[in-house]
């Protein structure tokens, strides 16, 4: 299929394409350039100038974990605090509806983890939000690790007399359970025990940690724990993250900004501003726009997008952050996150700007198939 005559936003190194046109075949991008190198005798569908972005991507999220119409939660396994072993795409119904309201809306990939009441909550997946068989839906299965640090932990475990009470408790567990996986690396022929399975390739480098937390001071005992056993991570939410931007730069951190449309419900979100990404990107740090749904709702990740852009962010900055940059933070870009060669052809047409609140994609595409068109 091709298509011609669009601004294409590649999100990619040939940056965007005032008039162009795209090719797509078995599901991937096999051609991408300016319409002067179009051959006419091609048949394709005229885009009309109207703009092409690559699938957006939603860093963080709990869709397919619980049916917003009844009282049906599967986001934490809440029989214990230290669970590594769960995970998520056991539990992510793909036939719940906010999967089609995504699409609507041009979100194509969405990453899933479990929630934030376990120190050590499970395994965190990518999945593509059209589908009815999330085996067939995935992008990545194993995306990382999830931690959780800050109030939630211990108000959940608190209640039942069970550690943690406190926040010197969630770092003590979880600093226990990696030290416990590290012995059994070590070990010839360990017994096998599906925790410290599951922590092995997080330590041996082969996966990242995601780790929740949203004051200063637990963003800093998340890099000190992390720094202390080696461990790749990335920061979920970081919600005062830019009161110690120049700290988290030196770092190198990267992380999955967000909620911002979202009221103070809880006293770790105090700082909460709708600039904190632009300060951010002034800072120079990777970072991804979330919606944390369904804190926010899933088909609303562009309006996060805008809102951050009426916060200060530059335009471009902020499709990026819906782009490419949560591809490469979750480490699905070889896959997602732009419009190139060999990548999936994942891509929404709009006919303006998807950062004002009034526009909706005309024609959404998942692997170079056509799955939502406006009527």
């Amino acid at each position: 299929m091709f298509i011609k005559n669009a601004k294409i936003y590649t999100m990619d190194k040939q940056g965007i394409i005032e008039n162009g046109y795209l090719k797509t075949e078995n599901g991937k991008f096999v051609e991408i350039g300016e319409m002067a190198d179009f051959d006419e005798k091609n048949e394709a569908v005229d885009a009309g100038g109207a703009y092409i972005f690559p699938g957006f991507i939603d860093g963080h999220t709990h869709i397919g974990l619980s049916d917003d119409s009844v009282d049906d939660e599967d986001y934490n396994e809440m029989s214990e605090p230290i669970t590594p072993e769960v995970r998520v795409t056991d539990a992510i119904n793909p036939f719940d509806k906010t999967f089609s309201e995504a699409l609507m809306s041009g979100i194509t990939t969405v990453v899933v983890s479990p929630g934030s009441s376990n120190p050590i909550a499970g395994r965190i997946s990518a999945v593509k939000t059209y589908g009815d068989d999330i085996s067939e839906m995935l992008v990545k299965e194993d995306v990382g690790m999830k931690f959780a640090l800050g109030e939630n932990p211990k108000h959940e475990y608190a209640d039942r007399n069970v550690m943690p009470f406190s926040r010197m408790g969630t770092a003590a567990l979880i600093r226990s359970k990696l030290y416990e996986a590290q012995q059994y690396i070590e070990k010839e022929e360990p017994d096998y025990d599906s925790k410290l399975e599951a922590l092995k390739p997080l330590l041996e480098g082969e996966t990242m940690a995601f780790i929740h937390a949203h004051r200063a001071d637990d963003i800093m005992t998340a890099i000190r724990i992390m720094e202390e056993f080696d461990i790749k991570y990335k920061l979920i939410h970081a919600t005062s993250g830019y009161l110690i931007a120049d700290k988290l730069a030196n770092k190198d951190v990267e992380i999955l900004s967000g909620p911002n449309i979202c009221e103070r419900s809880k006293p770790e979100l105090r700082d909460k501003s709708f600039g904190s990404d632009a300060l951010l990107s002034k800072a120079g740090i990777k970072f991804a726009i979330i919606t944390d749904h369904d804190v926010i709702p899933q088909e609303f990740l562009p309006l996060c997008a805008a809102v951050a852009v009426r916060g200060g962010l530059d335009e471009y900055e902020a499709l990026k952050a819906i782009t490419i940059n949560p591809a490469e933070i979750c480490g699905i870009d070889n896959k997602v996150g732009s419009i190139a060669v060999g990548k999936d052809a994942d891509f929404s047409i709009f006919e303006d700007m998807p950062t004002d609140i009034r526009v909706r994609p005309r024609a959404v595409f998942v692997n170079g198939e056509k799955v939502y068109e406006r009527a």
